[in-house]
C-alpha cells in the first residue's frame, strides 16, 4: 500500500519527508506535497518525519480523499528530493492547526528544485 499525502500538508508544506524518501516520489504543488503512487515503495521512512502527520497508507481513513489527488498530481507537478523552507515558521504553525484546509488546496505547481 502506497502513501499519501492528505489536506494536513496544505499551506505547512514541511519538506523532512522528501529528504529521507529512497526514491524520490515526492512532488510539489504551490500549496502541498504528494506522493506519486506507482513510485512509493511503500517504506514508510516519509511518514515519521512529517510533524503535522500529513502522511498516511492509502488504506487510512484520512487518506480516502486523497489518493486521487496524489495520482493526478504528481504527474503534473515537479519532483522534489530536498528540504527547503517553503512558508515561515508562524505560518507552518498557524496552519498546522486548521482541521479543514481541502478548500486552501491550490493545482498549482511548486518550483521543483
Amino acid at each position: 500500500m502506497p502513501y499519501v499525502v492528505n489536506q494536513k500538508c496544505i499551506k505547512c508544506k514541511y519538506t523532512d519527508c522528501v529528504e529521507v524518501c529512497p526514491v524520490d516520489c515526492f512532488y510539489e504543488g504551490e500549496n502541498m506535497l504528494v506522493i506519486h503512487p506507482d513510485e512509493c515503495i511503500d517504506c514508510g521512512v516519509c511518514e515519521p518525519e512529517c510533524p503535522v502527520e500529513a502522511i498516511t497508507p492509502d488504506s487510512d481513513e484520512n487518506a480516502k480523499d486523497w489518493v486521487d489527488i496524489n495520482k493526478d498530481f504528481s504527474e503534473k507537478w515537479p519532483n522534489i528530493s530536498k528540504k527547503k523552507e517553503s512558508y515561515t515558521k508562524e505560518e507552518q504553525e498557524k496552519w498546522a492547526k486548521e482541521k479543514d484546509k481541502k478548500n486552501e488546496f491550490s493545482e498549482n505547481p511548486g518550483k521543483g528544485e
